[in-house]
């Protein structure tokens, strides 16, 4: 082949440019650090390296942000719960101290306060918050667990599901007691009936301070039998416009409250109770799901709020106060838990729900002490009204009549002391029930903290190792680039001054 000037021109003025092309890439592979500066570079290099960032940045967004959010919501639920529990130990201890035959009303009214405000203070704890989220409310988050003030805006009708075994209870109550309109000076005065502390089979509502019935709020029992059939409790209550009728409907608030009659039940608006004759607790005992449905307008701050534990309507009142509205809104209990998707593929439930852990028979057990309590004063100024009349009295009969309900009234006094020490007796009982309960949620909460800090240290070292996958992927080995740098400038160099000696004779440098 016949080698011309321009061949060998065009040759060395190729190389050149290759060795250019091949020293400006090691310069920008050196200038940015990267292995290739445009997909076109290397195609699989480039594919690669988008998946791996995909993937990083999920990684980021579950390790930087949702557990860290995760964490954050978690631990403030286990210090609620904690510190539930703290004041759960500490109701504990003052209503074995209440238990002591050695105290008198005085200590006991100032346990009773304690109490009130511990219980007060739980219910607190149900309020608190994460970034302004209510963390107990479930999907509700911007709804507190407790009314934060006193509320008498709407009527709700609540339906309470309950089951025999854990809701139908035998209790002692005070029947037959006297009250102090019981002597009349000159009357038929017949104080030969004694008080007694009678058991009682007892249904304790959620709430105390329901709406009293009427023929449009009618509370209603039913219960399902052995063969599947819903059937309906007689209900009994008075009323000023009440009659003896079969059909009528009576809430019981006089003394004859806890003595139902054959086949039916009380339904006590006042101390939120339905007390059953002994027909009707054999019914239910049979029973496979009771259910009670009921009215309630007037909620007191601190109140757990109906909406997050049952089945209600909610009807709001006008602003007067006077009539119901059309604005009604339907609450149905179901499970919400919230979940942060903490991994690929894998989420945590990270709420505790409030009707898990806080419930409404802490409240109302406490009341059951308050009205323990409360019973006693009331025959104490009775009893010291006796003794004054009894002081001035000179008619046979009265004298009579006031000595015997002196020693009524006296026995009423023993029997409603005996009362308060049996009351706070099985509140011991009920708390470590409750604290039974509380650190079931406790350690549910804790195993799911183990888990996400689990998740999180996987997660930790999944972000280093991507991390090195990617570096290894895209950037530039900074020292090899330098050696092959300098390596390929020394050629390029060399392609220059190789070049510079090509075709240096000319037709002069033959001419003689």
């Amino acid at each position: 082949m016949r080698i011309t000037n321009r061949i060998m021109t065009n040759n060395s003025l190729a190389n050149i440019n290759r060795n250019k092309v091949n020293l400006t890439k090691l310069e920008e592979q050196y200038n940015t650090g990267k292995k290739i500066q445009r997909p076109s570079d290397d195609p699989i290099i480039a594919v690669r390296a988008l998946k791996l960032r995909n993937n990083l940045t999920e990684l980021n967004q579950y390790y930087e942000k949702n557990i860290p959010d995760a964490k954050s919501w978690m631990e403030v639920t286990e210090s609620a719960l904690n510190q539930v529990n703290s004041l759960l130990t500490s109701m504990h201890t003052l209503c074995d101290q209440g238990s002591q035959d050695t105290l008198n009303a005085e200590d006991r009214n100032s346990i009773l306060q304690t109490l009130i405000q511990y219980k007060d203070q739980i219910y607190q704890e149900g309020n608190s918050t994460y970034a302004g989220r209510y963390i107990f409310t479930g999907f509700k988050t911007d709804t507190p667990l407790a009314y934060l003030e006193d509320d008498n805006s709407t009527q709700f009708k609540i339906t309470e599901s309950l089951s025999f075994v854990k809701d139908v209870v035998t209790t002692e109550k005070l029947v037959n007691a006297y009250t102090d309109d019981a002597f009349e000076a000159g009357g038929d005065n017949d104080f030969s009936t004694p008080p007694e502390l009678k058991e009682v089979h007892r249904i304790r509502l959620a709430y105390d301070k329901l709406d009293a019935p009427t023929d449009e709020f009618m509370p209603v029992i039913t219960y399902i039998d052995e063969d599947g059939e819903e059937q309906q409790i007689d209900l009994n209550f008075e009323s000023s416009d009440a009659t003896d009728s079969d059909d009528t409907l009576f809430v019981s608030t006089n003394k004859d409250a806890y003595l139902p009659e054959e086949g039916r039940a009380n339904f006590i608006a006042g101390t939120g109770e339905i007390v059953l004759s002994n027909e009707v607790y054999d019914a239910l005992m049979k029973s496979k799901s009771i259910n009670v449905s009921y009215y309630k307008s007037e909620f007191a701050k601190n109140d757990l709020m109906p909406q997050h534990y049952f089945n209600c309507t909610a009807t709001k009142y006008n602003t007067d106060h006077t009539e119901l509205t059309d604005e009604v809104i339907e609450y149905v209990k179901e499970d919400q838990q919230i979940q942060y998707e903490v991994s690929f593929n894998q989420k945590l439930t990270i709420n505790t729900q409030g009707s898990d852990s806080i419930t409404h028979a802490i409240g109302r057990e406490v009341g059951d002490i308050e009205e323990a309590i409360g019973r006693v004063k009331p025959i104490e100024n009775y009893l010291a009204s006796v003794e004054k009349k009894l002081a001035v009295a000179e008619d046979e009969e009265d004298i009579k009549a006031l000595n015997d309900l002196k020693k009524q009234l006296t026995l009423q006094l023993d029997l409603a002391n005996s009362k308060i020490q049996k009351t706070f007796e099985k509140a011991l009982d009920f708390i470590t029930g409750v604290q039974e309960t509380m650190n079931i949620a406790v350690a549910d909460m804790g195993s799911r903290m183990v888990r996400l800090n689990l998740t999180e240290d996987r997660l930790s070292t999944q972000q280093n190792e991507f991390e090195e996958l990617l570096s290894n992927n895209e950037d530039a080995d900074l020292v090899d680039t330098i050696v092959r740098f300098n390596s390929q400038e020394v050629i390029y160099n060399a392609s220059l001054k190789a070049t510079s000696q090509v075709v240096q004779n000319t037709l002069m440098d033959f001419i003689r």
